[in-house]
């Protein structure tokens, strides 16, 4: 039986959609049929639009903003998007935010900010589709970790221990609701060229560039194909693990 990359009659609810590798994630996964559900924060102009472009290409797509770090928004963007499209099928956890600095002289606040979206919203997320995803007996759920997540980086303490903390809780959603038919995997982007990449000065990216074998910067659209790869039925006996898109950076 062949099996395609096709999300036809599906629904995938994605944070942090209105711009960068979360925006590509939703254009990518609109384009195999899905019903996009683009959530951001509540100022964000990205959102309209990035819902807007997808319907103007003939997807179906809505915004519901919201804080993941507010239980109870989370739960009124779950609802509301069971009221719209009856399922929700397929969750990426994409929102977050860095505020790098050495650990000596990282404040509380940096280091709670930084927990606070990029760890605990998707707790607050994956918590809010548990229920439903149980009751369909069926989903998916994708968490956009980092590839520091894994190695460790000097002045992004941080940020570092929010995707590990998240590679984690991807492993302990997959145990815990496997039996269920929920498959749950992260993805460890490496060097993407992004807004956040941009910001970092021309020696940090020729440190990085060197240390890359394929000797090249990763595009957004890299980390969205292989997350439309792990929200298909191609990955359907895949769970609990965490895939590397870094050109080679950690091996």
């Amino acid at each position: 039986m062949s099996i395609e990359l096709d999300l036809t009659g599906k629904t995938a609810l994605i944070t942090g959609a209105g711009r960068g590798i979360g925006r590509d994630i939703a254009r990518k996964l609109s384009s195999m049929g899905a019903n996009i559900v683009i959530n951001d924060i509540a100022s964000s102009t990205d959102a309209d639009e990035a819902a807007e472009e997808l319907i103007a290409a003939g997807g179906n797509a809505i915004c519901l903003k919201g804080d993941v770090r507010n239980y109870d928004e989370i739960e009124k963007i779950i609802k509301n998007t069971l009221d719209k499209f009856s399922t929700i099928d397929i969750l990426v956890n994409n929102a977050g935010i860095t505020k790098d600095g050495l650990m000596m002289r990282m404040s509380e606040d940096d280091w709670d900010a930084v927990l606070d979206i990029n760890l605990k919203g998707a707790f607050h997320t994956i918590k809010a589709v548990t229920r439903p995803m149980m009751k369909q007996r069926s989903g998916t759920i994708i968490n956009v970790a980092s590839i520091v997540g894994v190695m460790g980086n000097a002045g992004q303490a941080n940020y570092v221990a929010s995707k590990a903390g998240l590679i984690g809780l991807t492993k302990t959603t997959a145990k815990e609701l496997s039996s269920r038919g929920i498959t749950c995997n992260a993805v460890a982007p490496g060097f993407i060229r992004s807004a956040m990449t941009d910001q970092l000065t021309d020696a940090v990216k020729q440190e990085y560039f060197k240390a890359i074998p394929l000797a090249r910067f990763g595009e957004t659209e890299d980390v969205a194909n292989v997350v439309a790869f792990l929200a298909s039925d191609l990955a359907k006996y895949i769970t609990g693990q965490v895939i590397h898109i870094d050109g080679g950076l950690v091996m």
